[in-house]
Order: structure tokens, then sequence, then C-alpha cells
């Protein structure tokens, strides 16, 4: 697998996944994930990009999910971007579609300084 790692803002980083997701790469995603997410505190967005992706394991279904709960205790939106067919297979046939999509839902929107509005009262 090759990742490319680029800052789309100071808000908005971009993970660009290339080759196999699968139990030998899956350790190398979720650390570049959390190190994004801990080297960037204005980080209101993180994009993987899956355009390029040719295989997905149940390591990386797992690995997406990690990256996700990350994400949440990060307050950062997570988004998957340019998913594959056989990606998006996967996602429907384990739920884990609408997994992400409710946890996107749940994720306050983020202002345009990257961080979270709270809702107070």
């Amino acid at each position: 697998m090759n990742l490319t790692v680029t800052l789309d803002t100071p808000h908005s980083a971009r993970l660009i996944v290339a080759g196999e997701l699968d139990f030998v790469a899956a350790p190398q995603l979720l650390a570049t994930a959390s190190q994004v997410l801990r080297e960037n505190d204005s980080l209101g967005h993180l994009h993987l990009d899956f355009a390029d992706l040719t295989l997905c394991d149940s390591a990386g279904l797992a690995t997406l999910v990690l990256i996700e709960r990350r994400c949440t205790e990060s307050r950062v939106r997570l988004h998957l971007d340019r998913t594959t067919r056989q990606l998006e297979r996967i996602l429907d046939v384990t739920g884990l579609r609408e997994h992400f999509a409710a946890a996107a839902s749940a994720q306050p929107e983020p202002r345009a300084d990257g961080n979270q509005d709270e809702t107070v009262g």
C-alpha cells in the first residue's frame, strides 16, 4: 500500500490510499491517520481517498472503524472519498456504510476555523 498525505487547508487533511489495505498494510494507515490527528490541532476534517484502492480485507475494515473512533475522540469529521466498487460492496454487506454515516452525522459541523461548534444547555 502507498499512502500520500496532504493538508488541503489547515483544517482539512487528505490521505490517499493506493494498493491493498490488508493485514500487512492496515497498521501503516492507522499509524499515519493517528499521527495526522495528533499533529494538527485545528483539523476539522479527515478525508480518506480510496480511488486507487485495489483490495480491502477484514483488517482494513477494522482499521477504518478504529480511525473513525479516533476521529470522533478528536472531534474530527471522517470522510470516505472516491470509494471503489469493492469497498462500497464490503461496506454495504457489513453494515458499516450506515455506521460511518451515523458517526459523521453525530459530529457537530466544524466552524470555518476548524473547531467544532458546541451546543450548551
